[in-house]
């Protein structure tokens, strides 16, 4: 059941629909990270050269003028690098705002029988993409200082972002039919099959590059997955 759901989901991944999500979440995340690194080069210009400025006595040699440029440059290096670690969380960020249009895309294509589940309104909606933002985060900080740690790490990775991906993804699946409540009762009851279907996530989250569409992933096959289930998909569709 949880091979055919992430199955469904990698099959739909080039489909237009999800290409269309996708290169907006993308052209979004770029966006945003252009705009944080020019509002960071310039909050660097204005406080800490003129810093390092004053700091320096007078009537340096001429070539101590090229340590502005170096600093400039080892400014601009730490920069990228740190714009390239949030490219993962900025745009998980971003696509939790277009989660519910994977699964519209999902239910109105592969379940059309079945009643369609609503959207979250635009509150809860932001509030759930800021959880995926703190469950990658998490997830990431974690894996970060478990790489110290020899034959601990990659498990730790797997178990951490496996519960809490499938626990986050699957709630959100299930709750475009049912109550809050009901979702995390449901959840309960079917434990260890969402975890396995987070690790599942978390696998695809450790592929460089790949990992940008993990919350496409996530969403198309946590509804396949709740759609599946024997008697709980049942009981999502008659609360639809």
């Amino acid at each position: 059941m949880i091979l055919d759901a992430a199955r469904a989901a990698l099959l739909q991944l080039p489909t237009p629909p999800f290409r269309w999500v996708f290169l907006k979440t993308l052209g979004l995340t770029l966006l945003a990270l252009i705009a944080v690194w020019f509002g960071l080069s310039g909050l660097f210009e204005w406080l800490a050269l003129p810093w390092l400025a004053a700091l320096l006595p007078q009537n340096l040699p001429d070539w101590t003028g090229w340590l502005g440029l170096i600093a400039a440059i080892a400014a601009g290096i730490v920069l990228a690098l740190g714009l390239a670690l949030l490219i993962a969380p900025v745009s998980a960020l971003i696509a939790g705002l277009f989660l519910d249009d994977v699964a519209e895309v999902v239910e109105r294509t592969d379940y059309p029988q079945d009643p369609p589940g609503r959207a979250l309104p635009a509150l809860p909606a932001l509030v759930q993409s800021l959880k995926f933002l703190g469950v990658v985060i998490l997830g990431n900080i974690v894996a970060l200082f478990l790489l110290l740690v020899p034959g601990v790490n990659i498990a730790a990775f797997f178990l951490v972002n496996g519960y809490l991906l499938g626990r986050e993804f699957f709630e959100f699946a299930a709750m475009r039919h049912m109550p809050e409540a009901d979702v995390k009762a449901l959840r309960r009851r079917n434990a260890g099959t969402v975890f396995v279907a987070g690790l599942v996530i978390a696998a695809f989250l450790a592929v460089p590059l790949v990992n940008l569409l993990t919350p496409l992933f996530a969403a198309a096959m946590m509804v396949h997955l709740q759609k599946m289930l024997p008697a709980e998909g049942a009981l999502l569709r008659r609360q639809a």
